[in-house]
């Protein structure tokens, strides 16, 4: 394989890659309304919430969760400050003594 064919199949990588990281909404620069009517519109969405990091985030009300998991309380970084979300969690479990 030629110098050039192998640069140009690293960039398509590269590309790829990039593109994809973008596809995902980060929550940051959006609104905690924005990120509400997201979730609401597609039930169930992957948000990017810092440099490294992201989550998956669902409705309150919806079988987005597998089970054990349900929805549970969670908070997001939004443009207008910490945004209240769900996210699927196993529920804590009380047992009697």
């Amino acid at each position: 394989m030629s110098i050039h064919r192998l640069a140009l199949v690293a960039m398509a990588a590269l590309l790829a890659t990039t593109g994809l990281a973008e596809a995902r909404p980060d929550s940051r620069a959006m609104t905690c309304e924005q990120i509400h009517a997201l979730i609401q519109q597609r039930r169930a969405v992957v948000l990017t919430t810092g440099p490294n990091t992201y989550d998956r985030y669902v409705r309150q009300f919806g079988v987005e969760c597998d089970w054990p998991e349900v929805p549970m309380s969670a908070y997001v970084p939004a443009r207008d400050g910490h945004c209240p979300v769900f996210r699927c969690d196993e529920p804590a479990v009380n047992f009697p003594n």
